[in-house]
């Protein structure tokens, strides 16, 4: 049954792409495009099982790479360390790209099933292995149709997403060198499956990280009054931390401070001479950013010298950079509709809340319009589908077809769309960039 939904689903994408690209009815062999969902799944398995963290991905142009060569795909290789990038169609303007990233969590997974990851202490907790199957699911699908798009799709697989601002590195090397927009997809187990959900304008939180030392005096847990507790401190500086938003933030700014880390000590009879705690802070505008960071500094700095200690307060880092809210461009919002409407029926695209969660998708969308949605996997009769970053998160298998039919229809629509406005001129193919 499973194999069948995904036929379905994969001739109405190329019969759709047959209309759009006006395709001759004979360029169209759907058995031998069906064919490949099976070595997809394989190599998304693959992947799910080669977990890689950040910037210090295993090489993953080698499970890309063979892939991308069989089906005869130009691609450049390494964007922000290990990123590939690969083009599809004419070479020549108007551009467009489809991205998905690629690197995974520092987390024990407890799940068992087929793609358990092989490497202790690392997972695929956040869906970003299904990403990679949908758009080489993509990429298949426009490839065997590349004489017939009317421009270029420019495949982007970016590392670094988990608060290592691999989309701001990717950028730097020149990876979105003249697209004209970009589409991001993200699974949710929040929305039924064949369902997709977004939003106009603001969608994900801007995000910063602080992290603290709070240095006191250590000695023995039994005489106190002979040190300076920088635990007491700390306790103290993490509960005023939250009145930033209770008592000072305005409740229709939605904003989020929240303490995730604390070291402190290895004895249970000494105190230590320094804590350190580290966190998020989360809002959807730079002026709200800014006034918590100022806060944040504030509070911890005057409370730790109520306690009779000193603090010091570091915000993000090269490895931990501040996302920018990520915001959906407005005229891509409708194309978004019209496509995903076109594929899944109007009942089935969906508007949502803005979520406090962030992605450094935004900083593509800072530069250039920008789109990024949720693909629904929950289905109730197949158990219950984790939310991100659990230990027990799990990809639904039956998502990934849907999200290769629509990379590839947002992208092959949006260049028709962009073809029928006056023309650019015509630019040297990155062939030959």
């Amino acid at each position: 049954m499973r194999f069948c939904i995904c036929q379905f689903l994969l001739q109405s994408t190329l019969l759709a792409l047959k209309s759009w690209l006006k395709f001759q009815p004979t360029s169209l062999n759907l058995q031998k495009d069906q064919s490949f969902l099976i070595g997809w799944w394989v190599l998304g398995g693959r992947y799910m099982r080669t977990q890689n963290l950040g910037l210090r991905n295993l090489r993953p142009v080698s499970l890309l790479e063979p892939s991308l060569i069989r089906w005869g795909i130009t691609y450049k290789y390494p964007f922000a360390k290990t990123g590939v990038v690969g083009y599809i169609g004419t070479g020549s303007p108007p551009f467009v790209a489809i991205r998905a990233d690629m690197d995974a969590l520092s987390m024990q997974e407890s799940v068992e099933w087929e793609h358990k990851s092989k490497v202790p202490g690392k997972m695929h907790a956040c869906g970003h292995d299904a990403h990679v199957a949908m758009l080489l699911g993509a990429a298949k699908i426009l490839q065997e149709h590349r004489h017939e798009i009317q421009g270029t799709v420019v495949l982007v697989f970016q590392p670094a997403e988990e608060g290592n601002g691999g989309a701001k590195k990717m950028l730097d090397d020149g990876a979105l060198e003249n697209v004209d927009a970009i589409f991001g997809i993200h699974v949710s187990a929040s929305y039924p499956i064949g369902t997709v959900a977004s939003r106009s304008g603001p969608l994900l939180a801007g995000s910063a990280f602080f992290e603290a030392v709070i240095s006191g005096k250590g000695g023995h847990a039994a005489i106190p009054q002979h040190t300076i507790d920088p635990i007491l401190a700390a306790s103290n500086i993490i509960v005023s931390l939250q009145h930033l938003v209770s008592r000072e933030a305005d409740p229709l700014d939605s904003q989020v401070v929240t303490v995730a880390k604390f070291q402190g000590g290895g004895a249970f009879n000494v105190i230590p001479d320094s804590v350190t705690i580290g966190g998020t802070f989360r809002a959807f505008s730079k002026e709200s950013i800014a006034q918590l960071k100022q806060r944040i500094e504030e509070v911890i700095t005057k409370q730790a010298n109520v306690q009779r200690c000193n603090a010091t307060v570091v915000f993000d880092s090269i490895d931990k950079p501040f996302y920018p809210v990520t915001v959906n461009d407005k005229d891509l919002h409708e194309h978004f509709r019209k496509v995903s409407g076109d594929m899944l029926g109007a009942k089935n695209v969906l508007e949502m809340q803005m979520l406090m969660g962030a992605e450094d998708f935004s900083f593509y969308a800072e530069v250039i319009p920008g789109y990024f949605f949720f693909l629904g996997m929950k289905n109730e009769t197949q158990g219950r589908f984790e939310s991100g970053h659990s230990p027990y998160f799990r990809v639904n298998e039956d998502v990934l077809p849907y999200g290769a039919a629509l990379h590839a229809s947002l992208a092959t629509r949006y260049l028709l769309e962009k073809q029928a406005k006056p023309n650019l001129p015509k630019g040297s193919s990155h062939d030959e960039l």
